[in-house]
């Protein structure tokens, strides 16, 4: 294939753009005017998956307007609030495109980047990535998120870029890969990085959002982040194994010292205060070994009950419940097509005659 019509192919191709909304009512009509605005560049056909979060302001009603005026805009309902990484892999789950980009509903996330993430894709990458090296935040926000990405990449087996989260474009086979693993808990910048294929980063700066109160809390960025590193990651339990043996060393090189000092003087070592310092640290130390070994355990719990990830109340501009069941639905409506169309085909009657006028015994 010429590059030419390598490149007439790529135009043709559909650009799915899954948005996790909670209460971003504010927004959502300039985002997706925006969105659809910037891709105009790129000539492809664009969808676009909204997944409502369990949003309370008023952004299910708006959603539901935007696909009853846009074919190309499909919504998910969740019944629930069931977290971002859970709405992102629902939207995931139910995009068509032979492109996929991810990004945040808060307006955080440019849309003036996307027509460079398809060129990037058009050029042959698999995976193009936002490489956040400005942030519109506080200090403190963006101090945390530096040594997050940094320590994550430093503990973690497998490499990923630093200050790159969620907003980024996959191919459909990419997709594919990622959709079929099982991760109860999804760490899905993590797992993109882990899926490999071939990838670039796209510098960008991430914008301040709207107004001042962020949907994700700082405990739930924590919780992610322990996501993180609980999933992609063993150094917790060698750290404490470390401890361990640390510890065994300090602990016989005391008893020895004692041993030797009460049989050269015949003295014990005075201190009852030192000795029950000496206990209580290591108590603690034991109990902080502890809670990280349940939270693996917790984590397996939960992924041996094999709870979904998500439920989806109500599906809008979808033509049934699920781009899954509704392939099965239309190859089940072909069958009948076809079996129907064979009916009329073949005509009882018409068998009965070749049947009668047949000689028998010749």
């Amino acid at each position: 294939m010429s590059q030419a019509s390598k490149r007439q192919s790529l135009e043709k191709s559909t650009i799915s753009i899954v948005l996790p909304v909670y209460n971003e009512v504010a927004v959502l009509r300039s985002l997706y005017e925006q969105v659809v605005d910037s891709l105009v560049p790129t000539r492809c056909e664009v969808e676009l998956v909204f997944v409502d979060d369990g949003s309370t302001d008023g952004s299910a009603e708006l959603l539901d307007e935007l696909a009853r005026n846009d074919s190309m805009v499909h919504v998910l309902h969740l019944s629930r609030n069931f977290g971002h990484q859970a709405a992102l892999h629902a939207g995931l789950s139910n995009a068509t495109g032979d492109a996929i980009v991810v990004m945040d509903s808060d307006m955080q996330d440019a849309p003036s980047c996307l027509v460079e993430f398809v060129t990037k894709w058009q050029e042959g990458f698999d995976v193009v990535y936002a490489i956040r090296e400005k942030r519109k935040e506080g200090f403190v926000k963006r101090t945390l998120f530096y040594a997050f990405y940094r320590v994550l990449r430093m503990l973690s087996t497998t490499q990923m870029p630093h200050d790159a989260g969620n907003f980024g474009l996959i191919d459909r086979r990419v997709l594919d890969n990622l959709l079929k693993m099982g991760e109860y808990d999804r760490y899905y910048a993590g797992l993109r990085s882990w899926v490999g294929f071939r990838q670039t980063g796209v510098v960008v700066e991430r914008l301040a959002r709207h107004d001042l109160q962020p949907r994700v809390s700082f405990l739930g960025l924590c919780s992610l982040a322990k996501t993180a590193l609980f999933s992609f990651s063993s150094a917790p339990l060698g750290l404490f194994y470390g401890i361990a043996v640390l510890s065994l060393i300090v602990c016989i090189a005391f008893t020895g010292f004692t041993l030797y000092h009460k049989c050269v003087t015949g003295l014990a070592i005075p201190g009852w205060t030192s000795s029950i310092m000496i206990a209580s640290f290591f108590g603690a130390l034991n109990a902080l070994g502890i809670s990280v070994l349940g939270e693996y355990v917790v984590r397996i719990y939960d992924q041996v009950r094999n709870r979904p990830k998500f439920i989806v109340a109500d599906y809008v501009n979808y033509r049934s419940e699920g781009s899954t069941r509704q392939s099965a639905e239309d190859a089940l409506e072909e069958t009948f097509a076809e079996v129907e169309a064979l009916r009329t085909i073949i005509a009882p009657s018409t068998c009965a005659d070749d049947f009668t006028s047949q000689p028998i015994g010749t």
